[in-house]
């Protein structure tokens, strides 16, 4: 069942076919997104987030890893915590052990922070990374995969949290995030607003008043981070269990 609000698409998935609907929605819209791509300038661009999505879409990539043309790939992460990389809470670190070392992506087309260094510097040298794929105009990314918490942030941007005002930096540091471990950077809402496209993947009963917030608010002042995503095309991937407050 799909339901489409100008540029937002709500997908809901039937919870007895959860894993199964999931995979298929992201099995299309990752490799459709990189074929489009890749015909059209030979490099597919895409921003990762990790929690669930880490497996679902990790599953997904290797089965049809023989299909991809891993070399014109550009993989950035929406966010990340300021921990080594071989942390548990690294992003990178995760997709690194369920994906990256699977399938032939080139090393030099991923794109991580250097944990090594202070938060700033370490935040600054991402945005020189952007930098160095998209040149000095606003990024536009081909696709962004985010995920939404149960208070309805989304990548390290947190309800009533510094970073929702900011127009004008790529990546920010965070120091105080509200979510362990306090130290992050992320992008902010003008990379992930001019997206082509979008995916949102928000599954489970805990996330249904946040979601409701998110696409169908009771005044504008309620909506939370994850709704505040305006990219040219916003595709929310949700249960039945997160979707039912908004019925």
């Amino acid at each position: 069942m799909a339901e489409v609000k100008g540029s937002i698409e709500v997908i809901v998935l039937k919870q007895d076919k959860l894993q199964e609907e999931l995979s298929s929605h992201l099995d299309k819209l990752v490799l459709q997104s990189a074929t489009e791509a890749i015909q059209a300038r030979g490099v597919f661009t895409i921003g990762l987030s990790g929690g669930s999505l880490i497996k679902a879409l990790s599953e997904v990539l290797k089965v049809k890893s023989a299909d991809i043309k891993w070399d014109n790939w550009r993989v950035f992460f929406c966010d990340e915590r300021h921990v080594p990389l071989d942390d548990e809470a690294s992003t990178y670190g995760e997709y690194k052990k369920a994906l990256f070392d699977h399938v032939p992506l080139p090393d030099k087309n991923i794109f991580r922070i250097d944990p090594t260094t202070e938060l700033e510097v370490a935040a600054k040298g991402y945005r020189d990374k952007l930098e160095s794929v998209f040149g000095k105009n606003l990024p536009e990314f081909d696709l962004l995969l985010l995920g939404m918490g149960p208070d309805g942030h989304t990548c390290s941007l947190f309800p009533q949290h510094q970073g929702l005002d900011e127009s004008k930096e790529w990546i920010i540091p965070i120091t105080n995030s509200p979510k362990p471990p306090p130290n992050r950077i992320t992008m902010t809402y003008p990379v992930l607003n001019n997206s082509k496209h979008t995916a949102i993947v928000t599954t489970g009963s805990s996330k249904a008043d946040a979601l409701k917030r998110c696409i169908k608010p009771d005044k504008p002042d309620d909506v939370l981070p994850a709704g505040l995503v305006k990219a040219k095309l916003v595709s929310w991937l949700v249960d039945e269990a997160a979707y039912s407050a908004c019925k």
